[in-house]
Protein backbone atom coordinates (compact mmCIF):
# COMPACT_ATOMS: atom_id res chain seq x y z
CA UNK A 1 0.00 0.00 0.00
CA UNK A 2 1.44 3.36 -1.05
CA UNK A 3 2.18 5.75 1.81
CA UNK A 4 0.09 8.91 1.58
CA UNK A 5 2.20 12.03 1.12
CA UNK A 6 1.83 14.91 3.58
CA UNK A 7 0.76 17.89 1.39
CA UNK A 8 2.90 20.54 3.21
CA UNK A 9 6.51 21.02 4.22
CA UNK A 10 8.06 22.81 7.19
CA UNK A 11 8.65 26.56 6.58
CA UNK A 12 6.34 26.50 3.54
CA UNK A 13 3.97 29.49 3.24
CA UNK A 14 0.41 28.69 2.11
CA UNK A 15 -2.98 30.37 1.89
CA UNK A 16 -5.63 28.60 3.95
CA UNK A 17 -9.41 28.79 4.42
CA UNK A 18 -10.36 28.18 8.07
CA UNK A 19 -13.47 26.09 8.58
CA UNK A 20 -13.42 25.04 12.24
CA UNK A 21 -11.84 25.68 15.63
CA UNK A 22 -10.25 23.34 18.21
CA UNK A 23 -11.17 23.25 21.89
CA UNK A 24 -7.96 25.19 22.55
CA UNK A 25 -9.11 28.01 20.27
CA UNK A 26 -6.87 27.24 17.27
CA UNK A 27 -8.27 27.74 13.77
CA UNK A 28 -8.51 24.62 11.59
CA UNK A 29 -7.89 24.63 7.83
CA UNK A 30 -7.43 21.63 5.51
CA UNK A 31 -5.34 20.84 2.44
CA UNK A 32 -6.60 17.72 0.65
CA UNK A 33 -8.23 16.63 3.92
CA UNK A 34 -4.99 17.16 5.88
CA UNK A 35 -5.63 19.46 8.88
CA UNK A 36 -3.50 22.42 9.89
CA UNK A 37 -3.98 23.98 13.33
CA UNK A 38 -3.27 27.71 13.48
CA UNK A 39 -3.45 29.81 16.68
CA UNK A 40 -5.47 33.07 16.44
CA UNK A 41 -7.29 32.08 13.22
CA UNK A 42 -11.10 31.96 13.22
CA UNK A 43 -13.62 29.93 11.20
CA UNK A 44 -14.74 31.78 8.06
CA UNK A 45 -11.38 33.51 7.64
CA UNK A 46 -8.74 33.16 4.92
CA UNK A 47 -5.12 33.76 5.78
CA UNK A 48 -1.48 33.37 4.88
CA UNK A 49 0.15 30.72 7.07
CA UNK A 50 3.73 29.60 7.64
CA UNK A 51 4.00 25.88 8.40
CA UNK A 52 6.15 25.49 11.53
CA UNK A 53 5.65 21.83 12.50
CA UNK A 54 4.68 18.83 10.33
CA UNK A 55 3.35 15.51 11.66
CA UNK A 56 1.91 12.48 9.89
CA UNK A 57 -1.73 13.42 10.63
CA UNK A 58 -1.60 17.20 11.10
CA UNK A 59 0.55 20.32 10.96
CA UNK A 60 0.91 23.46 13.10
CA UNK A 61 1.00 26.83 11.39
CA UNK A 62 1.72 30.45 12.27
CA UNK A 63 -0.75 33.08 11.07
CA UNK A 64 1.16 35.68 9.01
CA UNK A 65 -1.65 37.68 7.48
CA UNK A 66 -5.47 37.66 7.39
CA UNK A 67 -6.92 38.14 3.91
CA UNK A 68 -10.60 37.65 4.82
CA UNK A 69 -11.68 38.54 8.38
CA UNK A 70 -14.49 37.00 10.45
CA UNK A 71 -17.15 39.29 11.95
CA UNK A 72 -16.39 37.52 15.26
CA UNK A 73 -12.82 38.85 15.36
CA UNK A 74 -12.19 41.59 17.93
CA UNK A 75 -9.12 43.60 18.89
CA UNK A 76 -7.57 42.11 22.08
CA UNK A 77 -7.56 44.83 24.76
CA UNK A 78 -4.43 43.39 26.44
CA UNK A 79 -1.17 44.84 25.11
CA UNK A 80 0.77 41.59 25.73
CA UNK A 81 -1.95 39.12 24.64
CA UNK A 82 0.07 37.57 21.79
CA UNK A 83 3.16 37.18 24.00
CA UNK A 84 1.60 35.90 27.21
CA UNK A 85 -0.46 32.79 26.51
CA UNK A 86 -2.43 33.07 29.77
CA UNK A 87 -5.49 33.89 27.66
CA UNK A 88 -6.19 32.15 24.36
CA UNK A 89 -9.43 33.76 23.15
CA UNK A 90 -9.18 37.55 23.46
CA UNK A 91 -9.23 37.87 19.64
CA UNK A 92 -12.69 36.25 19.59
CA UNK A 93 -16.07 37.85 20.40
CA UNK A 94 -17.49 36.79 23.75
CA UNK A 95 -20.59 35.27 22.13
CA UNK A 96 -18.34 33.09 19.97
CA UNK A 97 -16.31 32.05 23.02
CA UNK A 98 -19.51 30.90 24.76
CA UNK A 99 -20.74 28.95 21.72
CA UNK A 100 -17.30 27.40 21.18
CA UNK A 101 -17.26 26.12 24.76
CA UNK A 102 -20.73 24.62 24.48
CA UNK A 103 -19.77 22.89 21.22
CA UNK A 104 -16.63 21.55 22.85
CA UNK A 105 -18.75 19.91 25.57
CA UNK A 106 -21.24 18.46 23.04
CA UNK A 107 -18.48 17.07 20.79
CA UNK A 108 -16.42 15.65 23.67
CA UNK A 109 -19.44 13.89 25.23
CA UNK A 110 -20.19 12.36 21.84
CA UNK A 111 -16.63 11.38 20.89
CA UNK A 112 -15.27 10.14 24.24
CA UNK A 113 -18.41 9.32 26.24
CA UNK A 114 -20.61 8.12 23.36
CA UNK A 115 -23.34 10.30 24.88
CA UNK A 116 -25.47 12.01 22.24
CA UNK A 117 -29.04 12.15 23.50
CA UNK A 118 -28.48 14.68 26.29
CA UNK A 119 -29.43 18.33 26.75
CA UNK A 120 -26.36 20.58 26.81
CA UNK A 121 -27.61 24.03 27.74
CA UNK A 122 -26.14 27.28 26.36
CA UNK A 123 -23.04 28.36 28.30
CA UNK A 124 -23.70 30.57 31.33
CA UNK A 125 -21.44 33.55 30.69
CA UNK A 126 -20.60 36.84 32.39
CA UNK A 127 -22.12 40.28 31.80
CA UNK A 128 -18.60 41.71 32.06
CA UNK A 129 -16.00 39.02 31.22
CA UNK A 130 -12.99 41.02 32.45
CA UNK A 131 -11.24 41.68 35.78
CA UNK A 132 -12.85 38.60 37.33
CA UNK A 133 -9.93 36.79 39.00
CA UNK A 134 -9.69 37.26 42.78
CA UNK A 135 -6.21 35.69 42.98
CA UNK A 136 -2.98 36.38 41.12
CA UNK A 137 0.46 34.72 41.39
CA UNK A 138 3.23 36.69 39.71
CA UNK A 139 6.89 35.67 39.38
CA UNK A 140 9.64 38.14 40.32
CA UNK A 141 12.97 38.62 38.57
CA UNK A 142 15.71 41.23 38.15
CA UNK A 143 16.52 43.12 34.99
CA UNK A 144 19.08 45.93 34.68
CA UNK A 145 19.42 46.05 38.47
CA UNK A 146 15.68 46.51 39.08
CA UNK A 147 12.97 44.11 40.29
CA UNK A 148 10.42 43.22 37.61
CA UNK A 149 7.16 41.32 37.83
CA UNK A 150 4.94 39.84 35.13
CA UNK A 151 3.80 36.61 33.54
CA UNK A 152 6.15 34.44 31.52
CA UNK A 153 6.28 34.53 27.75
CA UNK A 154 4.62 31.53 26.14
CA UNK A 155 6.68 28.34 26.58
CA UNK A 156 9.45 30.11 28.51
CA UNK A 157 10.49 31.33 31.94
CA UNK A 158 11.27 34.82 30.68
CA UNK A 159 9.12 37.58 32.17
CA UNK A 160 7.35 39.77 29.62
CA UNK A 161 8.62 43.36 29.40
CA UNK A 162 6.33 46.28 30.26
CA UNK A 163 3.66 44.11 31.84
CA UNK A 164 2.10 46.25 34.56
CA UNK A 165 -1.43 44.85 34.56
CA UNK A 166 -3.53 41.77 33.82
CA UNK A 167 -7.01 42.63 32.60
CA UNK A 168 -8.62 39.40 33.77
CA UNK A 169 -7.35 40.03 37.32
CA UNK A 170 -8.99 42.44 39.77
CA UNK A 171 -7.47 45.92 39.69
CA UNK A 172 -6.82 45.74 43.45
CA UNK A 173 -4.59 42.70 42.95
CA UNK A 174 -2.72 44.43 40.10
CA UNK A 175 -2.04 47.42 42.36
CA UNK A 176 -0.89 45.23 45.26
CA UNK A 177 1.63 43.31 43.12
CA UNK A 178 3.02 46.63 41.91
CA UNK A 179 3.17 47.95 45.52
CA UNK A 180 5.08 44.92 46.85
CA UNK A 181 7.47 44.98 43.89
CA UNK A 182 8.26 48.72 44.18
CA UNK A 183 8.68 48.62 47.98
CA UNK A 184 10.89 45.49 47.81
CA UNK A 185 12.91 47.12 45.03
CA UNK A 186 13.42 50.29 47.10
CA UNK A 187 14.47 48.22 50.14
CA UNK A 188 16.91 46.16 48.06
CA UNK A 189 15.32 42.71 48.58
CA UNK A 190 16.85 40.54 45.82
CA UNK A 191 14.76 38.46 43.42
CA UNK A 192 15.15 34.70 43.21
CA UNK A 193 17.23 33.43 40.28
CA UNK A 194 16.05 29.97 39.26
CA UNK A 195 19.23 29.19 37.27
CA UNK A 196 21.60 29.72 40.21
CA UNK A 197 18.97 28.92 42.89
CA UNK A 198 20.03 32.07 44.75
CA UNK A 199 18.22 35.23 45.78
CA UNK A 200 15.07 35.58 47.88
CA UNK A 201 11.83 36.89 46.35
CA UNK A 202 10.22 34.19 44.14
CA UNK A 203 6.56 35.13 43.69
CA UNK A 204 4.01 37.67 44.86
CA UNK A 205 0.56 36.25 45.41
CA UNK A 206 -2.48 38.41 46.17
CA UNK A 207 -6.00 37.26 47.13
CA UNK A 208 -8.97 39.59 47.52
CA UNK A 209 -12.48 38.86 48.81
CA UNK A 210 -14.87 40.20 46.18
CA UNK A 211 -17.74 40.72 48.65
CA UNK A 212 -15.58 42.02 51.53
CA UNK A 213 -12.74 43.87 49.73
CA UNK A 214 -10.30 42.25 52.18
CA UNK A 215 -6.85 41.54 50.73
CA UNK A 216 -4.15 39.03 51.63
CA UNK A 217 -0.60 39.40 50.33
CA UNK A 218 1.54 36.24 50.20
CA UNK A 219 5.27 36.82 49.72
CA UNK A 220 6.94 33.63 48.45
CA UNK A 221 10.63 33.41 49.35
CA UNK A 222 13.46 30.91 48.92
CA UNK A 223 14.77 31.62 52.41
CA UNK A 224 13.13 31.58 55.83
CA UNK A 225 14.70 34.98 56.49
CA UNK A 226 13.04 37.94 54.76
CA UNK A 227 15.30 41.03 54.86
CA UNK A 228 13.70 44.38 55.73
CA UNK A 229 10.58 42.50 56.83
CA UNK A 230 9.42 45.19 59.28
CA UNK A 231 9.88 48.02 56.78
CA UNK A 232 8.02 46.07 54.04
CA UNK A 233 5.09 45.23 56.34
CA UNK A 234 4.83 48.81 57.65
CA UNK A 235 4.83 50.32 54.16
CA UNK A 236 2.12 47.91 52.96
CA UNK A 237 -0.43 48.00 55.77
CA UNK A 238 -0.08 51.74 56.45
CA UNK A 239 -0.50 52.69 52.80
CA UNK A 240 -3.22 50.14 51.94
CA UNK A 241 -5.77 49.77 54.80
CA UNK A 242 -7.78 47.08 52.96
CA UNK A 243 -4.79 44.72 53.41
CA UNK A 244 -5.85 42.45 56.28
CA UNK A 245 -3.13 39.83 56.09
CA UNK A 246 0.55 39.68 55.07
CA UNK A 247 1.89 36.15 54.86
CA UNK A 248 5.27 34.63 54.01
CA UNK A 249 5.43 31.29 52.22
CA UNK A 250 8.83 29.58 52.20
CA UNK A 251 9.74 27.49 49.17
CA UNK A 252 13.36 26.28 49.43
CA UNK A 253 13.05 23.74 46.62
CA UNK A 254 14.42 23.94 43.09
CA UNK A 255 11.00 23.58 41.49
CA UNK A 256 8.34 25.17 39.27
CA UNK A 257 5.76 24.66 42.03
CA UNK A 258 4.90 28.13 43.35
CA UNK A 259 4.10 27.52 47.03
CA UNK A 260 6.29 25.71 49.54
CA UNK A 261 5.15 23.70 52.57
CA UNK A 262 5.77 26.32 55.27
CA UNK A 263 3.54 29.38 55.65
CA UNK A 264 3.63 31.97 58.44
CA UNK A 265 1.59 35.08 59.10
CA UNK A 266 3.88 38.14 59.24
CA UNK A 267 1.16 40.65 60.08
CA UNK A 268 -2.61 40.72 60.51
CA UNK A 269 -5.00 37.78 60.26
CA UNK A 270 -4.53 34.16 59.24
CA UNK A 271 -7.64 34.39 57.06
CA UNK A 272 -9.44 36.87 54.86
CA UNK A 273 -13.15 36.39 54.21
CA UNK A 274 -15.42 36.31 51.18
CA UNK A 275 -19.05 35.42 50.52
CA UNK A 276 -20.68 33.37 47.80
CA UNK A 277 -24.42 33.86 48.07
CA UNK A 278 -25.28 33.68 51.77
CA UNK A 279 -22.26 31.55 52.72
CA UNK A 280 -19.16 33.15 54.21
CA UNK A 281 -15.74 31.58 53.64
CA UNK A 282 -12.44 31.94 55.48
CA UNK A 283 -9.55 31.86 53.00
CA UNK A 284 -5.95 31.18 54.02
CA UNK A 285 -2.83 31.60 51.89
CA UNK A 286 -2.99 27.99 50.64
CA UNK A 287 -6.78 27.46 50.57
CA UNK A 288 -8.29 26.22 47.34
CA UNK A 289 -11.00 28.78 46.55
CA UNK A 290 -12.59 29.44 43.17
CA UNK A 291 -10.98 32.43 41.44
CA UNK A 292 -14.23 33.76 39.92
CA UNK A 293 -16.83 34.18 42.70
CA UNK A 294 -19.50 35.66 40.37
CA UNK A 295 -19.51 32.52 38.22
CA UNK A 296 -18.96 30.21 41.20
CA UNK A 297 -22.35 31.33 42.56
CA UNK A 298 -23.96 30.36 39.22
CA UNK A 299 -22.07 27.05 39.18
CA UNK A 300 -23.13 26.11 42.71
CA UNK A 301 -26.71 27.27 42.18
CA UNK A 302 -26.85 24.88 39.20
CA UNK A 303 -25.36 22.05 41.29
CA UNK A 304 -27.98 22.71 43.97
CA UNK A 305 -30.77 22.72 41.38
CA UNK A 306 -29.53 19.42 39.88
CA UNK A 307 -29.30 17.83 43.34
CA UNK A 308 -33.06 18.56 43.63
CA UNK A 309 -33.06 18.60 47.43
CA UNK A 310 -36.29 18.81 49.44
CA UNK A 311 -34.85 18.82 52.96
CA UNK A 312 -34.83 15.13 53.82
CA UNK A 313 -31.84 13.94 51.83
CA UNK A 314 -28.46 12.57 52.86
CA UNK A 315 -25.74 13.90 50.54
CA UNK A 316 -22.08 12.96 50.04
CA UNK A 317 -19.72 15.60 48.64
CA UNK A 318 -16.60 13.85 47.34
CA UNK A 319 -13.53 16.06 46.77
CA UNK A 320 -15.18 18.63 49.06
CA UNK A 321 -12.16 20.95 49.37
CA UNK A 322 -12.81 23.73 51.91
CA UNK A 323 -16.51 22.86 51.93
CA UNK A 324 -17.75 25.34 49.33
CA UNK A 325 -20.32 23.06 47.63
CA UNK A 326 -21.02 21.13 50.87
CA UNK A 327 -22.19 24.25 52.67
CA UNK A 328 -24.42 25.25 49.76
CA UNK A 329 -25.97 21.75 49.83
CA UNK A 330 -26.36 21.81 53.63
CA UNK A 331 -28.82 24.70 53.31
CA UNK A 332 -31.29 22.32 51.62
CA UNK A 333 -30.25 18.81 52.75
CA UNK A 334 -30.86 16.87 55.96
CA UNK A 335 -27.19 15.85 56.26
CA UNK A 336 -24.02 16.39 54.19
CA UNK A 337 -20.85 14.29 54.45
CA UNK A 338 -17.77 15.88 52.87
CA UNK A 339 -14.59 13.96 52.14
CA UNK A 340 -11.23 15.31 50.92
CA UNK A 341 -7.67 13.95 50.95
CA UNK A 342 -6.01 17.27 51.94
CA UNK A 343 -6.05 17.68 55.77
CA UNK A 344 -5.68 21.49 55.63
CA UNK A 345 -8.72 21.74 53.37
CA UNK A 346 -10.82 19.72 55.83
CA UNK A 347 -9.68 22.01 58.69
CA UNK A 348 -10.83 24.98 56.59
CA UNK A 349 -14.13 23.22 55.78
CA UNK A 350 -14.86 22.66 59.50
CA UNK A 351 -14.03 26.32 60.23
CA UNK A 352 -16.32 27.45 57.41
CA UNK A 353 -19.19 25.31 58.75
CA UNK A 354 -18.75 26.94 62.20
CA UNK A 355 -18.49 30.38 60.63
CA UNK A 356 -21.91 29.91 59.03
CA UNK A 357 -23.54 28.10 62.01
CA UNK A 358 -24.09 25.03 59.84
CA UNK A 359 -24.29 21.90 61.99
CA UNK A 360 -25.62 19.36 59.47
CA UNK A 361 -22.33 19.04 57.54
CA UNK A 362 -19.52 16.72 58.67
CA UNK A 363 -16.07 16.58 57.07
CA UNK A 364 -13.59 13.70 56.85
CA UNK A 365 -9.97 13.42 55.73
CA UNK A 366 -9.21 10.56 53.36
CA UNK A 367 -9.62 9.06 49.91
CA UNK A 368 -13.28 9.10 48.92
CA UNK A 369 -12.96 5.73 47.16
CA UNK A 370 -11.85 4.13 50.46
CA UNK A 371 -14.11 6.01 52.88
CA UNK A 372 -17.33 5.59 50.87
CA UNK A 373 -17.33 1.73 50.93
CA UNK A 374 -16.72 1.94 54.70
CA UNK A 375 -19.70 4.29 55.02
CA UNK A 376 -21.77 1.76 53.07
CA UNK A 377 -20.72 -0.99 55.49
CA UNK A 378 -21.91 1.27 58.35
CA UNK A 379 -25.35 1.56 56.74
CA UNK A 380 -24.98 5.03 55.23
CA UNK A 381 -27.06 5.28 52.05
CA UNK A 382 -26.88 8.66 50.28
CA UNK A 383 -29.75 10.02 48.22
CA UNK A 384 -27.40 12.27 46.25
CA UNK A 385 -23.64 12.21 45.58
CA UNK A 386 -21.92 15.38 44.40
CA UNK A 387 -18.42 15.10 42.97
CA UNK A 388 -16.04 17.87 41.90
CA UNK A 389 -12.73 16.19 41.02
CA UNK A 390 -9.47 17.73 39.72
CA UNK A 391 -8.73 17.84 35.96
CA UNK A 392 -7.77 14.14 35.87
CA UNK A 393 -11.38 13.23 36.77
CA UNK A 394 -12.52 10.53 39.19
CA UNK A 395 -10.52 7.43 40.07
CA UNK A 396 -12.07 4.21 38.75
CA UNK A 397 -12.43 3.01 42.36
CA UNK A 398 -14.44 6.11 43.28
CA UNK A 399 -16.79 5.66 40.31
CA UNK A 400 -17.32 2.04 41.36
CA UNK A 401 -17.99 3.13 44.96
CA UNK A 402 -20.55 5.68 43.75
CA UNK A 403 -22.29 3.10 41.56
CA UNK A 404 -22.35 0.58 44.46
CA UNK A 405 -24.09 3.14 46.71
CA UNK A 406 -26.93 3.57 44.17
CA UNK A 407 -27.85 7.19 45.00
CA UNK A 408 -30.96 8.50 43.22
CA UNK A 409 -28.95 11.32 41.68
CA UNK A 410 -25.31 12.16 40.98
CA UNK A 411 -24.21 15.73 40.34
CA UNK A 412 -20.82 15.84 38.60
CA UNK A 413 -18.99 19.19 38.55
CA UNK A 414 -16.06 19.12 36.11
CA UNK A 415 -13.31 21.42 34.86
CA UNK A 416 -12.28 19.04 32.06
CA UNK A 417 -14.83 17.91 29.41
CA UNK A 418 -12.62 14.97 28.32
CA UNK A 419 -12.41 13.29 31.74
CA UNK A 420 -16.06 14.21 32.38
CA UNK A 421 -17.12 12.36 29.21
CA UNK A 422 -15.01 9.31 30.14
CA UNK A 423 -16.49 9.17 33.66
CA UNK A 424 -20.10 9.75 32.55
CA UNK A 425 -19.73 6.80 30.18
CA UNK A 426 -18.67 4.58 33.12
CA UNK A 427 -21.54 5.86 35.30
CA UNK A 428 -24.03 5.26 32.50
CA UNK A 429 -22.79 1.67 32.20
CA UNK A 430 -23.40 1.43 35.96
CA UNK A 431 -27.10 2.22 35.74
CA UNK A 432 -27.22 6.03 35.42
CA UNK A 433 -28.57 8.29 32.71
CA UNK A 434 -27.10 11.73 32.03
CA UNK A 435 -30.12 14.04 31.98
CA UNK A 436 -28.56 17.46 31.38
CA UNK A 437 -25.24 19.28 31.27
CA UNK A 438 -24.72 22.98 32.00
CA UNK A 439 -21.47 24.60 30.80
CA UNK A 440 -20.40 27.58 32.94
CA UNK A 441 -17.76 30.06 31.77
CA UNK A 442 -15.58 30.31 34.86
CA UNK A 443 -12.55 31.57 32.93
CA UNK A 444 -13.54 34.04 30.16
CA UNK A 445 -10.88 34.80 27.52
CA UNK A 446 -9.36 31.33 28.07
CA UNK A 447 -10.21 27.99 26.48
CA UNK A 448 -11.25 26.40 29.81
CA UNK A 449 -14.87 25.48 30.51
CA UNK A 450 -16.54 24.14 33.67
CA UNK A 451 -19.65 21.92 33.57
CA UNK A 452 -22.35 20.67 35.91
CA UNK A 453 -23.97 17.35 34.92
CA UNK A 454 -27.07 15.71 36.37
CA UNK A 455 -27.32 11.91 36.39
CA UNK A 456 -30.36 9.94 37.50
CA UNK A 457 -30.41 6.28 38.59
CA UNK A 458 -32.40 4.12 36.19
CA UNK A 459 -31.43 0.67 37.53
CA UNK A 460 -28.85 -1.80 36.27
Amino acid sequence: MEKKQVPVQKNQTITLDFEDITHEGNGVGKLDGYPLFVPYALPGEKGKVKVIKVKKNFAIGKLLDIEETSNERVEPPCNVYYQCGGCQLQHMSYSMQSEMKRNQVINTLKKIGHIEDVTVHPTIGMDDPWRYRNKVQIPVAERNGKLITGFYRKKSHEIIDDMDRCIITSEVNDRMVEAVRSIADRLGIPAYDEKSHRGILRHIMVRTGEATNETMIVIVTRTAELPYKKELIKALHETYPHVKSIVQNINKERTNVILGKETKVLWGEKYIYDKIGDIKFAISGKSFYQVNPTQTKKLYDTALEYANLTGGETVIDAYCGIGTISLFLAQKAKKVYGVEIVPEAISDAKENAKLNNIDNAEFFVGQAEKIMPWWTSQGLKPDVIVVDPPRKGCDQALLEAMIAMEPKRIVYVSCNPSTLARDLHILENGGYETKQVQPVDMFPQTSHVECVSQLVYTGK
